[in-house]
């Protein structure tokens, strides 16, 4: 049965693996991809080689009013039926910066508002059009354990605030450093699987939420304009580290994320899936108090 899929971050790296995965294997996907303007309009006719179904919808997912917008006509293209029904969203894209200190147009720290509000809005948006069976994948990262076995040194871990604090520029030490930024971009993403607990617990049921861990993916270029010790890493260890099971290539992780947004991967909601597994994340990550002051703030912060 024909059915259309929503997905963010589809244009390089690991999603558009995911997206060339999704497409090949659900030949009844209606890929519906959300880019800025020009790059969607050329991702969505590559996509379409082969006689696949893609669309998309222009935002900027650095701006709350740009996802509401692309929201909204989403929603209208599901009513016209000019797209079969909605079985899944992809909240693939993330951003890191090199400081703490970017603000949005909505006045709100970027890394926050790309990966935390940017997903809420559009889950929060399009729940009510979801056909059940359907799922939502919010794509995280490992680094939100801080440990260095998960990280390699590279990034801080998590730096948890409220919620209040986190939207705003300038919630880590040294903000104008590199090492604030990627300590925004680590705390986003638990941030993100506070919220995948969240939708667990909230959306109907037959709409499934759960998170996905690409695991280390060399070349994402997260250690650039880096300390001593991560340029060490980035000489001396990486290159190693990227021929080991300990990284996983672009393929394997996009590979995997189309598993996951397909069902191959067994994973009921709520779940943490490393890789091709659902497993457990960080203990920190189970904090159903956190989660609580985190949901009624991004819903806050996306109100319209």
């Amino acid at each position: 049965m024909k059915h259309t899929v929503v997905m963010t971050g589809a244009s390089r790296g690991i999603g558009r693996v995911a997206a060339e995965h999704i497409l090949r294997r659900s030949p009844n996907t209606h890929l519906l991809v959300v880019a800025r303007q020009s790059a969607g309009t050329r991702l969505a006719a590559e996509l379409a080689t082969g006689g696949h179904t893609v669309s998309h919808v222009p935002a900027d997912l650095g701006s709350l009013g740009s996802v509401r917008r692309a929201a909204t006509e989403i929603r209208d293209r599901l009513d016209r039926s000019d797209v079969p029904p909605l079985r899944g969203f992809v909240g693939n894209a993330g951003i890191q910066y090199t400081n703490a200190l970017t603000e949005g147009p909505d006045g709100l720290e970027a890394t926050f508002t790309v990966n935390v509000l940017a997903n809420h809005l559009f889950v929060r948006l399009l729940q009510d059009r979801f056909a059940a069976p359907a799922r939502i994948v919010i794509t995280v990262s490992d680094t939100h354990f801080g440990d260095f076995k998960h990280n390699m040194g590279m990034v801080p871990g998590p730096a948890w605030k409220s919620p209040d604090a986190l939207a705003r520029t300038g919630a880590f030490p040294e903000p104008d450093t590199t090492a604030a930024g990627r300590t925004a971009y680590s705390t986003s993403k638990l941030a993100a699987i506070y919220l995948v607990h969240e939708y667990a617990r909230r959306l109907p049921a037959g709409i499934d939420a759960v998170a996905y861990n690409p695991g280390f993916v060399p070349g994402t270029g997260l250690a650039r304009n880096a300390g001593p010790v991560s340029r060490f890493a980035m000489r001396r260890i990486l290159p190693v580290v990227a021929l080991t099971p300990l990284a996983t290539s672009r393929d394997a992780a996009g590979r995997y994320l189309a598993d996951v947004v397909l069902g191959t991967t067994r994973a009921p909601t709520g779940s943490y899936v490393d890789r091709g597994r659902a497993a457990r994340s960080s203990e920190e990550s189970y904090d159903e108090r956190r989660e609580g002051e985190l949901w009624e703030a991004a819903e806050r912060f996306t109100a319209a």
